[in-house]
Formats: C-alpha cells, sequence, structure tokens
C-alpha cells in the first residue's frame, strides 16, 4: 500500500467514526483510481457505510467529503460526489513531497529484510542437450521470481537441479561410443551441450530404425521398442553407472564436463546464476535411502517383480514407482533426496520449484511423499507452474531435434536488435563499434525476455521474435528507449536538482507521479503472486505515462525554473523506477540508444 492510501484510510476511519459512529479497520476502507470520466486522483467507495448512517449514498459521500477537506492535516485540495463514490484531488504539496521522497530514497520500491530465506529452484537442465526455448522461459521466470523476492524482502538462494544421471543421458552416451570416432567440442568446433545433443538425436535416429526392422520382422511396436538392442544396451549401461563401472562413469563425466562448459556460456549470454547447483547423481542416493526407510517403516511397498511403489490413493491421486525392479531410481526418488540434501544445508522457510505446469502431478505426489516420509516441509513446498512456450507450428521435441536452440535464439535477436536499431545507434556521432554491439546486445536480450516475462506465467504463450523487438508497443526495446531518452535530457542538465514546495503540478505530472507511488504496492503484490508479468506491464505502463507527458511539456526549454526543476526530478525519479523494474526482469538498460 503506498502512503497515499496509508492516510486516506485512516483519514476515512476517522470520518466514518465520527460522523456516523462506525468503526472500522483501516484495511476494510475501498480506495481506487479515479476513473478518467471524473475529477479527481483517487477516490473512495462510501456503500459500505450507507446502511449504518441511514442516509443516501449522494449524502454520505458529500458529508465525507467536507470532512476530508476540513481536516487540519488534509491532503484533499476538493472533492466531487458521485452516488456512492467520493472523488479526492489531492494537494500538489502532497504530490511534490512525495515526487522528492521517490528521488531522494536510494531503496526505493524494496521492503526491509524479513528475517526468512527462500530458495527458489528453476533451470533443472538434463546433461544430453543444450537448452533450448523452453528452458529459456523457465530461467527468465525463475531468475525474475528471486529479484522480484529479494526486493521483497526475502534472502534468496537460487539453485539449480541438474539432471546428470538417467536413461536419457546414456542413451547420448552410448550413440557417442558407436557412431562418435572420437570427436570432441575441440574437434568438431561445437560447443559441448550442441555436441551432445547431437548425439541424442542420433540416438533416436537410430532406434527408430531398429524398430522399424523388427515390426517388419512381425513384432508388435511396443514389444520393438522394449527389444531393439540399442535400448537394451542403454539400459545395461545404466545398469553398470549405478554399479559404479569405472569406463562407463569415465566417459560419463568428461562428456558431462562438456556439457556444463556448454550450459556456463549460456547462463552467462542470458544473465542467469545460481548460489548453489545439485547434482542427481549425488541426491539420487538420499532419494534411495529414503525411500528403502520408507518401505521398512512400511509406508511403501514391494511388489512380485522388486519394484517399491507408494499408494497415494488414499490421497485423491494413483500407486507411484519409487524404485524400478532392478533396483534403479526414477525423477521422483531423486526430488526425495534432492529435498532432504537442501534443507540440511539450509535454514529454509519455502521452496519455490519453478517447473512447467505439465509436472504438476508430480509435485503434488512430491509433497504427499515428503509429508509421509516425516519431512515438515513436504506440505510448503510451493510448485511455481508455469505454461509452455509455443512456435507457430508447434511444439518442440528434443530428440527430433526440432527445438529452438537458446543459443542460437540470443543469437539472432542480438542481430535482430542490431538491424532494427542501426538508424536510430547511428544518430549519435561520438558512438563506436563496441558500445553499438553492447546496445545490440541489451536491446536483443532485453526484447527477448520482456516479450516471455510480460505474459501471465500460467499461460501457454507463442513466441514471435519479430513482435518482440518492435520500439513501439508493449516491448522491451520501447521501455528501454524511453529510458535511454530520458538519460539524454538528464546529460544536458548541469544544475543540482531540487524542488520548491510552492510550484504548480498539473494533471499530467500528477497522474505521472502517483504512478511512480504505485511501484512498491506492484513489487508487493508480484512477490505475493509470484508475478514478474504485473512488474513488466506496470513498467510499460510507466513509459507509456511519461512519453504521454513528455509530448505535451517541454522539460529543459521550461522557462519557469521552478517547474524545469520538478520536471527533471520527475524525469529522474522515472528513469529510476524504469530501471528498478526491469533489473527485477533481469533486463539491462542502455544509457544511450
Amino acid at each position: 500500500m503506498n502512503q497515499l492510501e496509508q492516510i486516506l484510510q485512516k483519514q476515512v476511519k476517522s470520518a466514518v467514526n465520527d460522523l456516523y459512529g462506525i468503526e472500522v479497520e483501516c484495511s476494510s476502507v475501498q480506495l481506487q483510481k479515479t476513473k478518467p470520466a471524473f475529477e479527481g486522483n483517487i477516490t473512495v467507495v462510501v456503500f459500505p457505510y450507507v446502511k449504518t448512517a441511514r442516509k443516501a449514498p449522494q449524502a454520505v459521500a458529500e458529508e465525507i467529503g467536507k470532512y476530508l477537506s476540513e481536516l487540519q492535516e488534509s491532503i484533499t485540495l476538493r472533492y466531487n460526489a458521485v452516488q456512492g463514490f467520493l472523488n479526492l484531488v489531492i494537494t500538489p504539496d502532497f504530490w511534490l513531497k512525495s515526487l522528492e521522497e521517490i528521488y531522494r530514497d536510494e531503496t526505493y520500491g524494496r521492503l526491509p529484510q524479513n528475517g526468512q530465506l527462500m530458495m527458489v529452484e528453476y533451470s533443472s537442465p538434463n546433461t544430453n542437450k543444450p537448452l533450448h526455448l523452453g528452458h529459456v522461459r523457465n530461467n527468465l521466470l525463475g531468475y525474475s521470481i528471486a529479484k522480484i523476492q529479494e526486493a521483497n524482502g526475502w534472502q534468496v538462494v537460487k539453485t539449480n537441479i541438474v539432471n546428470d544421471r538417467g536413461i536419457h543421458i546414456c542413451k547420448s552416451m552410448l550413440a557417442w561410443q558407436l557412431f562418435g570416432n572420437g570427436e570432441t567440442p575441440e574437434s568438431s568446433g561445437k560447443k559441448g551441450d550442441h555436441l551432445i545433443g547431437d548425439y541424442y538425436v542420433r540416438f533416436d535416429i537410430e532406434y527408430k530404425k531398429q524398430i522399424k526392422q523388427l515390426t517388419e520382422q512381425g513384432m508388435d511396436e511396443d514389444t520393438a521398442k522394449r527389444e531393439a538392442p540399442l535400448m537394451k544396451q542403454a539400459q545395461q549401461m545404466l545398469l553398470k553407472w549405478e554399479q559404479g563401472d569405472k569406463e562407463i562413469r569415465q566417459l560419463w563425466e568428461q562428456m558431462n564436463s562438456w556439457v556444463y562448459a556448454g550450459f556456463d556460456e549460456t547462463y552467462r549470454t542470458m544473465g542467469v546464476s545460481f548460489d548453489k547447483i545439485y547434482y542427481e547423481s549425488n541426491t539420487y542416493l538420499e532419494g534411495k535411502k529414503e525411500v528403502e526407510r520408507g518401505l521398512s517403516e512400511g509406508k511403501f511397498y514391494r511388489r512380485e517383480d522388486n519394484s517399491v511403489w507408494a499408494d497415494l490413493r488414499q490421497d485423491g491421486l494413483d500407486e507411484k514407482l519409487l524404485l524400478r525392479q532392478d533396483g534403479t531410481s526414477v525423477y521422483i526418488t531423486q526430488d526425495i533426496g534432492t529435498a532432504k540434501l537442501r534443507y540440511q544445508d539450509y535454514p529454509i522457510d519455502k521452496m519455490v520449484y519453478v517447473v512447467g505446469n505439465e509436472q504438476e502431478y508430480h509435485f503434488k505426489v512430491l509433497s504427499l511423499l515428503l509429508d509421509r516420509l516425516g519431512f515438515p516441509f513436504g506440505k510448503e513446498l510451493v510448485h511455481f507452474s508455469y505454461g509452455m512456450v509455443e512456435l507457430p507450428n508447434g511444439k518442440m521435441k528434443s530428440r527430433e531435434g526440432t527445438v529452438v536452440d537458446a543459443d542460437d535464439l540470443m543469437q539472432q535477436m542480438i542481430a535482430d536488435a542490431k538491424e532494427v536499431s542501426k538508424d536510430k545507434v547511428n544518430k549519435i556521432t561520438d558512438i563506436g563499434q563496441a558500445e553499438a554491439d553492447e546496445i545490440a546486445r541489451k536491446v536483443g536480450l532485453g526484447a527477448l525476455k520482456y516479450f516471455i516475462l510480460k505474459v501471465d506465467p500460467k499461460k501457454n504463450m507463442l513466441f514471435n521474435p519479430e513482435e518482440s523487438i518492435d520500439f513501439n508497443g508493449n516491448t522491451g526495446p520501447f521501455i528501454q528507449y524511453t529510458y535511454a531518452r530520458i538519460k539524454s535530457i538528464l546529460r544536458k542538465n548541469d544544475t543540482e536538482i531540487n524542488i520548491d514546495a510552492t510550484t504548480t503540478v498539473n494533471d499530467k505530472e500528477v497522474s505521472l507521479i502517483q504512478m511512480l507511488t504505485q511501484y512498491p504496492q506492484v513489487v508487493k503484490q508480484a512477490g505475493d503472486e509470484f508475478s514478474p508479468a504485473l512488474i513488466a506491464n506496470y513498467t510499460y505502463q510507466l513509459a507509456s505515462e511519461f512519453n504521454s507527458f513528455y509530448h505535451d511539456y517541454s522539460i529543459l526549454n521550461e522557462t519557469d525554473k521552478n517547474i524545469r526543476q520538478m520536471r527533471l526530478m520527475l524525469a529522474s525519479s522515472t528513469a529510476k523506477v524504469l530501471s528498478s523494474a526491469m533489473a527485477l526482469l533481469g533486463i539491462e538498460m542502455p544509457e544511450r540508444m
């Protein structure tokens, strides 16, 4: 809640108590932004007091308005009543004081630390393929949520669980063994994650050939998928890995090291980072121990084929496999072990998993299993479920090589930004190639990040690179351009910025100040709802509001010194909030464009 609302809620509380003997909580006083058709900055909804006051809504609004305007500490300049709505025009000195507070406050929009720790898990890549567009949305959401929660006072630990073992990893390893001829990132000139991804695709190609051969010999397709030699070899490799086979482990370590080098490069380009990385190869053993404990305590059961299961039917779910018949673990086993290790490592108050909505069932199961095993954090975990990123031609499939690669996408966005901004950048006469390239990097990645983060996380989205790079409309480049424009104005000012308390403010200036005062509220709401989209769309509205003001009023050419100073402070405060808000989205702001 911003300062204006806090003051008015207290004053309205006093008004209805003194006028009608009604005791209300400040939080119950309903306020909303005045509709454009009426004069006013903020509206008090008086309907809740009409019945007790035994007066018409219009009369109640008039009486409360008169009371507020006559208070010794009144911030109401004038008012108008429309039935049960009381529209208030706030005094200019309140807006000027608010503007100065925003301008002087170096931590504006951030809450003090709350002494609690939140762990946010995101990315969760597999070491058999490079990151793709789906991972991009995951990483950007996770990083932004971490930043927003930090602004809301949480100590945040950003974490990643790398899925570095399992049948999918063995598929890449086996394909490289059979068809790689010793190829390395150095010999091929490819990033390590791309190289290994190629062998994951190669496995699928060769596997399908074998299935086709077996079905042509009369075998049904399901049996052919199980009996194909490649699949049997991959399963045998996984079993050897779990048994600690030296040769398989060495190959696994070598290939994973190539992938990690590739991942690190992608993360650096994307501008995301982690405080702690966990590896499934370390955590799955802890998970197996917990499953064995649950089995011995009668919380799980073993079937005749030796597999271990949890019966969750009494919780409205199904039976869940925890260990395969050969003793190898599944994803849920690893997640149990990872959760246990994390709570040993950190005093976590809230654990947030940033994972797509197709995993909703998985996290319901995980929550129940952790609770059944006696971990107090089981029921407290948060699955931040987000929608999929879709392309005009449908879904992506890694094993078929039909993905939009994250590295290619980012490089293309930067190249597009360079092309689109060529004319704008060329207008800056003293710009060098290095600075032009840096501007293109910030604009290209800013366009990508903003386009993805402005969408409600829960919704599936269609990614369109051409729309995202536009310098008009609800895009990252539009907001970055607005910021750079303000910074250009401020560079031309050579005076210290101060304002006089008697300075007049017009409606557009008040509207812009009022929007600036809403920023802390937006940050809090974005934290409560885990929604970077709220930050993104507020930022666009703020940039649009500034551009509307700047279209109608000059700053540097204003002849009245006091008004010019106030407008410089307004411009500077707008730039500060734009930069702060975009930083919560992981977006860098160019000083010149």
